[in-house]
C-alpha cells in the first residue's frame, strides 16, 4: 500500500489541519437566527441562508490562512452527535421514522408540549452538551448524506476541497444509552453498514480524506468494545476514502495497540494535554500511516509555547519524514471563541498571551513553516507572561499554605444537622424552592445593558433591581413556594456575576462559546490569583430577605464550577486555583450568614465535568475537588443549610465522592430521565436531603400536576419523605413568566398532593 499523499511542496513546510471550528459566528449570527426561527419571527429558509453564509465564511478564511485540511461536517444547527443521528438514521424511535425534517429535528433537541426532548450530557470533560443517543432494538438506520454532502458541495463552490468530519462508530455507540437494558454494541452490524454506505457516497462524491472522531479511545473501553473496534473498521478501511482516526482529550494510552491495528490511513493524537504520548505513538505507526499532531490547545485561550511545540513536531518529522506529519489544534476550535478582533477592552500585555479560533489557526500554519519570526515573537510573548507580577498574590498564597484538616469539614455530622436545621426553618414535608435564577426577561438585559454602558445611572439601574427582586418575591409567595430566591437579575451568568468581583479575573466583550443549541457563554479569563475584595452577593439576598417571612435562599457558584467553566491559567495547577476561589467563597458563605441567611446553595454542576477520561486519574481529582467544595462551604454554623445543585451528569461512579460533599441538600435534573438517577442514590444509600427535579426547564413546554406526581411518587419509590425536596430541574433564566408561574403553580400542587397523600402521612 501505498503511504497516503500528504507532501509539500517545501521540504520544510509541512501540511496543516483544522478539527473543527466554531460555528455561531462573530456576532452569535446563528444564535439568533436559530431563537428567531423557533419563535416564528424568522423563515426556515432565512435560517439555512444565516447558516450557508457563516459556514462559507469559516471555509474561507481557514483556506486563507493556510489551512490544508479544512473540516466539513463540523457545522451542526445545534448538535453534532445529533447531526450524527440524523446521518445515519439512528434518531430515537419515539420521534417517528423517516427522513428527519427541520419541525422534528428540533423537537428531539427541544421539548414540545407532545414529547420529551433527548437527554443532554457533557461532551467528556468539557462544557459543550451533546444529546444522548437512544439506542433501541428497532432502529432502522436508514442513511441520509443530504446534509453532509450538501456541505462538500457548498464548499467545493468556493474552490476548497474539505475533509468531512464524522462521529465514529463506537464513539457514537458507546456515548448513547441502551433503551429497555438494550447492549449498545449489539447495534455494530447496522451501524457499519450505515457507516459504509456514508463512506461510499463520499467516495462518489470523489472526496479524498475523512476526519472520523474516536475520542472514546482516550477512555477506559469497556468489555466487547475494542473486539467492536476491530469489526468496525476492518469494513470502514475497506472505503477508497482515506481515514483520519483522531483522537484527543487525553492520550491513548494502552488503547494505541488497538488504535494503529485498526488500518486507517491516519492518526491524530492531542499532544497538548498528553505530549508524553508522541513517542510511543510514533514507534507504533505502521509505514503507511501518517500522523497528524495537535500541538496547538483547542479547548483554552492560551499562546503555544512554540518552542515546545516545535520540539515535538521534529521529533515526528525525524522519526517519520515530513511527508507523514500534519499540524493540528489538539481538539475541534468549537471551544474558543472565533477570534481576538473585537477584543478592544483587553488589556494590552494580557491580550499578548491569548489565542482564540483564528489566531490558533495561524499558529498551526506558523508551526508547519518553521517560521523563525513567528517563533521568535512567540518567545517574547511567552517570556513576558512568566515575567508578568501580576499574576501572583502573596497574601493568597500564604493564605492557601494555612490551612489545617478543620477548614474541610462542618462541625457535626449530617444526622446531627438536620434537626437542628429543621428547627431552625420549620419547613413542610416535601419543601418547594427553585433553583435559583427566575426568567430574565427583555427588559431585565435591557436594564443591565443601559446601566453597563452608561445610558443608566447607577440609582436608576438598582431601583429597577429592588422593584424586580420586590415583585419576584411576591409572585414566589403567591404561588406557594417555601424557601424564596431573590430572582438574579443583577446577574449576566452564573460564573462570569462573580468573577466580575474576583481578583484574578478578566473578560472578553465578544468571546463568546456555545454550550449547547443556542445557548453561548462568555468564559472568563483567570490570568492571575483569585481574591475577593467584598462581598458578591449579600446586597441584594439580604434585600430580598427583609421582604417576606419566608426563607430566603442565598445563591452562589461552586469553586469547581466557576473553575471549569473559565478558561483557567494554565501555568499553575489547577487545584491551586480552585481552592483560591473556594477561599474567595467562604468568605462570601460566612457574610451571608451573617446577614441572617440560613439556606446558602452553592451551585457544583461541573463536578463530574472536570473528572479526567481515565479512572486511574479520577482519586486524585474528585478528592481536591471535593475539597475545594468543603473549604467554601464548612466555616458555618449547624444551624446554616447547604444546597448544591448539580445537572447533566451521571452520578452512578462518583456518589461516595457527591457523599463526601457533605450538603444538607443536593438538586439535580431528573425529569428528562424519568428519575432515573434515583436508583442510584438508593443503592448507595445516600442519606442527606435531595431535590430531584420534576420539569424539564429548557423548552416552554408546560408539565401537569399529575405529571409532576408522577415523577414524584417513581422518587418516593427510592427515597424517604422526608428526603425529598420539589424542584424544577435548572434555574428557570431562559425561560417566560407566563410559563414559569404556570410550571410553578403546578409543582406546588404536585407537593400539596403529596403532603396530603395517606401513603407518606
Amino acid at each position: 500500500m501505498a503511504v497516503p499523499t500528504v507532501t509539500t511542496s517545501h521540504p520544510n513546510k509541512l501540511k496543516t489541519a483544522n478539527l473543527g471550528f466554531p460555528r455561531m459566528g462573530q456576532q452569535r449570527e446563528l444564535k439568533f437566527a436559530l431563537e428567531g426561527f423557533w419563535s416564528g419571527k424568522r423563515s426556515a429558509e432565512d435560517l439555512a441562508l444565516t447558516a450557508k453564509t457563516l459556514r462559507a465564511e469559516h471555509w474561507l478564511l481557514q483556506r486563507a490562512a493556510g489551512i490544508d485540511f479544512i473540516p466539513s461536517n463540523d457545522f451542526s444547527l445545534y448538535d453534532q452527535v445529533l447531526d450524527a443521528l440524523v446521518l445515519i438514521g439512528a434518531t430515537p424511535e419515539r420521534f417517528g421514522a423517516g427522513p428527519v425534517t427541520l419541525d422534528r429535528y428540533f423537537a428531539m433537541a427541544r421539548n414540545s408540549q407532545e414529547q420529551t426532548a433527548m437527554e443532554m450530557t457533557k461532551w467528556f470533560d468539557t462544557n459543550y452538551h451533546y444529546l444522548v443517543p437512544e439506542w433501541s432494538a428497532g432502529i432502522t438506520f436508514q442513511v441520509d448524506t443530504t446534509k453532509i454532502l450538501c456541505e462538500v458541495r457548498e464548499a467545493r463552490a468556493l474552490g476548497i476541497e474539505t475533509r468531512p468530519v464524522l462521529i465514529g462508530p463506537l464513539t457514537l455507540l458507546l456515548l448513547g444509552k441502551g433503551v429497555d437494558g438494550l447492549d449498545r454494541l449489539t447495534l455494530l452490524p447496522k451501524a457499519i453498514t450505515a457507516y459504509r454506505e456514508v463512506l461510499a457516497q463520499l467516495n462518489a462524491e470523489c472526496v479524498d480524506w475523512v476526519q472520523i472522531d474516536e475520542p472514546i479511545l482516550a477512555t477506559d473501553l469497556p468489555d466487547g468494545a475494542a473486539d467492536a473496534f476491530r469489526t468496525a473498521y476492518a469494513a470502514l478501511t475497506k472505503s477508497p476514502v482515506k481515514l483520519m482516526l483522531t483522537t484527543y482529550f487525553d492520550a491513548i494510552g494502552d488503547n494505541l495497540p488497538l488504535a494503529v491495528s485498526l488500518g486507517t490511513a491516519g492518526i491524530h493524537v492531542d499532544t497538548v494535554r498528553a505530549p508524553e504520548q508522541l513517542t510511543p505513538v510514533v514507534a507504533a505507526l505502521n509505514a503507511t500511516q501518517v500522523l497528524s499532531v495537535g500541538c496547538v490547545e483547542g479547548r483554552n485561550i492560551w499562546l503555544t509555547n512554540f518552542s515546545h511545540a516545535s520540539s515535538l513536531l521534529s521529533a515526528a518529522v525525524a522519526a517519520l519524514g515530513a511527508h507523514r506529519v500534519i499540524v493540528a489544534p489538539s481538539s475541534s476550535l468549537l471551544h474558543v471563541p472565533q477570534n481576538l478582533r473585537g477584543e478592544s477592552k483587553l488589556p494590552a500585555r494580557l491580550r499578548g498571551w491569548l489565542r482564540f479560533a483564528e489566531e490558533k489557526i495561524a499558529e498551526v500554519v506558523a508551526l508547519a513553516s518553521f517560521d523563525s519570526d513567528a517563533g521568535a515573537a512567540n518567545a517574547v510573548a511567552i517570556a513576558d507572561r512568566e515575567a508578568a507580577e501580576t499574576t501572583v498574590n502573596p497574601a493568597v498564597r500564604s493564605q492557601l499554605a494555612a490551612l489545617v484538616a478543620s477548614d474541610f469539614s462542618r462541625a457535626i455530622p449530617y444526622a446531627d444537622r438536620t434537626a437542628i436545621q429543621r428547627a431552625e426553618l420549620g419547613l413542610p414535608l416535601f419543601p418547594t424552592t427553585t433553583i435559583g435564577s427566575f426568567p430574565q426577561t427583555a427588559n431585565v438585559r435591557k436594564h443591565r445593558a443601559a446601566h453597563k454602558h452608561g445610558h443608566e445611572t447607577t440609582e436608576e439601574y438598582e431601583a429597577f433591581l429592588r422593584s424586580a427582586i420586590e415583585d419576584c418575591v411576591r409572585q414566589q409567595e403567591s404561588i406557594g413556594l417555601d424557601v424564596l430566591v431573590h430572582g438574579e437579575f443583577e446577574r449576566n451568568d452564573m460564573v462570569e456575576y462573580f468573577a466580575a468581583f474576583l481578583d484574578g479575573f478578566t473578560f472578553t466583550e465578544n468571546g463568546w462559546v456555545q454550550s449547547y443549541g443556542s445557548r453561548c457563554v462568555k468564559p472568563p479569563i483567570i490570568y492571575g490569583d483569585v481574591a475577593r475584595p467584598e462581598p458578591m452577593t449579600v446586597k441584594w439576598t439580604e434585600y430580598a430577605r427583609s421582604l417576606t417571612s419566608r426563607p430566603m435562599k442565598g445563591m452562589l457558584t461552586g469553586p469547581i464550577t466557576i473553575l471549569q467553566w473559565s478558561f483557567v491559567r494554565n501555568d499553575i495547577p489547577r487545584q491551586q486555583t480552585a481552592w483560591q476561589i473556594a477561599l474567595a467563597l467562604r468568605d462570601e458563605v460566612r457574610d451571608l450568614e451573617a446577614a441572617g441567611i440560613r439556606i446558602i446553595q452553592v451551585d457544583e454542576p461541573a463536578l463530574r465535568e472536570g473528572l479526567p477520561l481515565r479512572r486511574a486519574d479520577w482519586d486524585r481529582y474528585l478528592g481536591w475537588a471535593v475539597d475545594a467544595f468543603k473549604l467554601a462551604t464548612s466555616g458555618v454554623d449547624n444551624a446554616t443549610q447547604i444546597h448544591t445543585h448539580m445537572c447533566y451528569c451521571e452520578f452512578d461512579d462518583i456518589l461516595p465522592s457527591i457523599a463526601a460533599l457533605d450538603a444538607d441538600v443536593i438538586s439535580m435534573e431528573t425529569a428528562r430521565s424519568q428519575m432515573e438517577l434515583l436508583e442510584a442514590f438508593r443503592a448507595y444509600g445516600y442519606p442527606n436531603e435531595i431535590g430531584p427535579g420534576v420539569y424539564d426547564i429548557h423548552s416552554p413546554r408546560v408539565p401537569g400536576t399529575a405529571e409532576m406526581t408522577r415523577l414524584l411518587d417513581l422518587a418516593l419509590q427510592v427515597l424517604k419523605p422526608e428526603q425529598i425536596w420539589v424542584n424544577p430541574d435548572c434555574g428557570l433564566k431562559t425561560r417566560g413568566w407566563d410559563e414559569t408561574m404556570h410550571a410553578l403553580r403546578n409543582m406546588c400542587q404536585a407537593a400539596l398532593h403529596l403532603r396530603s397523600s395517606s401513603q407518606v402521612m
